[in-house]
């Protein structure tokens, strides 16, 4: 658990930093806002970040920080032997990316970051893809060539791999229409409980298609 997590101003401007940049993006941003919206002196920022730019980074460290802790455990452990344990590792990750990113009602700003940042690619795209794209992603990849037998960089792995997430990233970019035509109130554990269990029909469907 990183500063910006554990000191409640750091926190506060963080969680304000990714929901106004995701919003209106960087530039169009100021920093009196960005102390409004997290209820601190504007000194604030230059005192805990040096600045807006570090505050920018620090956003993007707080999307590493949040969506490594979605993995979990999967990340950390050793490949699994066969593809039946292989195929339970990718659904306990999607399991968990569901939970996080489309029921955790504090995420809507971070997606948004992500989203506006990845229109403008910079240096801030280069961290996420290198901390959490890229080697997630590998991860996957790796899981599904033990799962199916397919090779792990393969182009077609790693589309599918690539697709199998998008899934899970439409429940929450498209929330509000997700809601209208679901006749939902709202996304909670529950609705995001019946979101995994399609996405995981859609990933055990997938992985016998590809099976060799």
């Amino acid at each position: 658990m990183d500063a910006a997590e554990t000191h409640p101003t750091r926190a506060a401007l963080v969680q304000a930093a990714l929901e106004l940049f995701g919003q209106q993006g960087f530039d169009a941003t100021s920093t009196r806002q960005l102390a409004e919206r997290a209820g601190v002196n504007v000194a604030a920022i230059s005192y805990h970040f040096g600045g807006k730019a570090g505050l920018r980074s620090a956003c993007a460290q707080a999307v590493v920080s949040r969506i490594s802790q979605a993995f979990g455990a999967a990340m950390d452990s050793d490949m699994p032997q066969s593809p039946a344990a292989a195929a339970d590792q990718i659904e306990a990750v999607l399991r968990r990316l569901v939970s996080l990113l489309v029921a955790a009602p504090d995420t809507q700003g971070m997606v948004a970051f992500v989203l506006r940042e990845l229109s403008h690619p910079g240096e801030v795209t280069d961290t996420i893809y290198s901390q959490v794209f890229a080697p997630r992603h590998a991860h996957l990849c790796r899981l599904w060539a033990i799962a199916t037998g397919q090779p792990p960089e393969a182009e077609a792995t790693r589309l599918t791999v690539f697709s199998i997430i998008g899934q899970v990233l439409y429940f929450r970019i498209a929330q509000p229409i997700v809601e209208r035509r679901m006749d939902w109130a709202g996304i909670g554990q529950e609705q995001a409980g019946q979101i995994a269990d399609v996405v995981v029909r859609n990933l055990r469907a997938t992985l016998e298609r590809h099976q060799i």
